[in-house]
């Protein structure tokens, strides 16, 4: 086969991967922002789909048809996200002649709409949460909101991700969260359906795993959890799914397993449930008809690669194993890792990867490398970093470890959080809910102070072994010695704030590594780059990445300060804008909309302070923003005055 991948990134590299390993040739078809992207250059061919806009790109299914007509493609896998449960698209990939990688288009067709797999999860049998879906009508949702209870969830008919979903705790609310959600679904699965279901509020989130082939077989691969959410996007996930009681997991297996039989699914797939922590009784959530993000830790634990069954079952071949041969060893976990600034409410970062070390011995699955940018136009990913190990708590040890080596320099990334994520009494053990990092006040950030020592020492240091003995990485490791007198360097960080660090004699060695001497010894992961004048250093799983600058540059007042005013509406990260609701003269109330912006497939409403009347809007629909940029400006009350 020919494998067209109607995909980016990440997940187009992970089925890649597998089909070259199988001998089928692959395209890449890509978006402009994708040009340079790994993925284009180890696919067989490569060809353009279009600008960065979705509607035109990985959305669009006649760009796709037309990329694999020009190509020769022979087969179609979707990944996931994007079209890879859409039935319309499945059918049109088999009406062009191609072989369509995924379930037949009636399983996408059933399950793509959460009120259709309601339905379905109920007739067979599957525990479903209390809801509404009978009306679209928004007064006969709300309806439904309040004959049902608050707190209620507002979540979208179809897709999945975390897209289009909003929690209401209050009549009050209820309108604006459906629009949005309403909204946020339109644009993420072209479907503003809704429905309105009783929140449950000391919820986890499990999921079981199925596989099945054109033959009738279906197998189940065992549970994941996925409970450490943040705006209900998995930011940790593990397998198997720990502390469930044998008769919950016995019977969320089995209930995935009837679900599937029960559509006749012939592909990989998820089914997810709801399961309160205090009883263990469980609830069908959705049904995924698609590769999950997660799928790498279910690989770990059963050795079996669920892109190839894909692949094999959509060539007709019955599945090679059946349900007794399935065996799982050990645990597996997987960090998302997203370009993301958990201090700033994990806010969007866009940048350049200008460092890159991943540890040995991991499961490193990204859309990166060194010199990647991360751009607004999509999802926030930049890797999945999976461990194993024999049992739970040495795969989790693992992961710590693997943190700690882990060096990304020019982007923020939630890597530091992660660190400081696996240290918590919860997640050792393994008693977390889908509420616990709304509940849990998040640290982890190392020292300021210690982290600019030790980038100035380094510096320090690869100055000294590039004169000694010319390129400082061949020298191994470096002794400061008594001998060696303190300096300063002036370092810029990547926030541009601008600060000086003072060097003192320490014990510290230099190679791949920078040995930090203290009440607690830390050995923390380094790069220098003498030519560009750069430092990127690994502190408690954050990079920091420094520019050294001479002492000009030290007192010369950053070109870059003073972003934003009083009286004015800014981006708080990079988006691009979807809308804008106000014009020059209107008058606005505090907490008023008056711009949403789109950032990693997420929509942003940005609001007045104030009241107040709107001076001048600097923006359009459309523009790309920068963090901090003024959108919108508003009369001075005073100057009136």
């Amino acid at each position: 086969m020919r494998i067209l991948i109607a995909n980016r990134g990440e997940i187009a590299r992970r089925v890649l991967r597998t089909a070259h390993r199988l001998g089928h040739e692959t395209v890449a078809a890509y978006a402009d922002p994708d040009a340079g992207a790994p993925f284009v250059e180890e696919a067989t061919v490569a060809t353009r789909l279009g600008p960065s806009e979705l509607a035109s790109s990985y959305l669009s299914i006649e760009a796709l048809l037309a990329a694999a007509a020009r190509t020769g493609a022979t087969a179609v896998h979707p990944g996931y996200g994007f079209l890879s449960e859409n039935a319309e698209f499945a059918r049109r990939v088999e009406q062009a002649g191609l072989t369509w990688i995924g379930p037949h288009s009636g399983a996408l067709e059933k399950m793509g709409s959460k009120i259709a797999a309601r339905r379905l999860a109920d007739e067979a049998g599957l525990p479903i949460i209390p809801g509404f879906d009978a009306s679209q009508d928004p007064a006969a949702l709300a309806d439904a909101a309040a004959r049902i209870g608050y707190p209620v969830l507002v979540k979208a008919a179809a897709g999945g991700g975390g897209k289009g979903i909003r929690i209401v705790h209050h009549c009050d609310a209820f309108a604006a969260a459906l629009a949005e959600a309403k909204s946020e679904s339109l644009r993420s699965f072209d479907d503003d359906a809704m429905i309105v279901e009783r929140y449950i509020q000391r919820p986890r989130h499990v999921e079981v795993q199925i596989v099945g082939d054109q033959h009738g077989n279906v197998v189940e691969l065992g549970t994941r959890e996925c409970s450490v959410q943040r705006r209900y996007q998995k930011m940790l996930e593990e397998a198997p799914a720990p502390n469930l009681p044998d008769v919950t997991r016995a019977g969320l297996r089995t209930s995935a397993a009837d679900l599937a039989r029960s559509i006749g699914y012939d592909s990989a797939g998820t089914v997810e449930f709801v399961v309160d922590a205090g009883t263990g009784s469980y609830f069908f959530l959705e049904m995924n008809t698609r590769l999950q993000v997660e799928h790498p830790v279910t690989e770990a634990i059963t050795g079996l690669d669920l892109v190839e069954l894909q692949i094999r079952s959509a060539a007709g071949e019955r599945l090679p194993i059946a349900q007794e041969d399935v065996t799982f060893s050990g645990h597996a976990f997987e960090a998302r890792i997203n370009a993301e600034d958990p201090a700033a409410d994990f806010a969007p970062q866009i940048g350049v990867v200008s460092a890159l070390r991943v540890p040995l011995g991991v499961r490193w699955d990204s859309g990166v490398r060194c010199g990647s940018e991360i751009t607004p136009h999509y999802d926030s990913m930049v890797a999945k970093l999976v461990v194993s190990g024999v049992d739970r708590p040495a795969a989790l040890r693992r992961l710590a470890a693997a943190l700690d080596e882990l060096l990304i320099g020019g982007i923020t990334t939630t890597a530091g959080f992660h660190r400081w994520l696996v240290d918590q009494p919860a997640i050792v053990a393994g008693d977390v809910t889908t509420r616990f990092l709304d509940e849990t006040e998040i640290g982890g950030a190392p020292d300021r102070a210690e982290v600019l020592q030790a980038a100035a020492t380094a510096w320090v240091l690869a100055r000294s072994a590039d004169r000694d003995t010319g390129p400082w990485g061949a020298l191994g490791s470096f002794r400061v010695t008594q001998h060696r007198p303190s300096r300063a360097v002036f370092l810029e960080d990547g926030q541009s704030d601008v600060c000086e660090a003072a060097v003192f004699d320490a014990d510290a060695h230099l190679g791949s590594h920078l040995v930090v001497s203290g009440a607690v010894q830390r050995r923390w992961p380094v790069e220098v780059d003498l030519g560009r004048r750069t430092i990127a250093i690994g502190a408690a799983g954050y990079t920091h990445t420094f520019r050294v600058i001479s002492r000009s540059e030290h007192w010369a007042p950053s070109a870059r300060a003073g972003h934003g005013a009083a009286l004015t509406v800014v981006a708080p990260f990079p988006a691009v804008v979807t809308e804008v609701r106000v014009s020059p003269g209107d008058d606005v109330g505090a907490g008023d909309v008056v711009v949403v912006v789109e950032a990693m497939k997420m929509l942003h409403s940005l609001g007045a302070a104030g009241p107040g009347r709107v001076a001048d809007v600097r923006v359009a629909v459309g523009d790309q923003v920068a963090s901090k940029q003024v959108l919108v400006t508003f009369e001075d009350p005073a100057r009136e005055a």
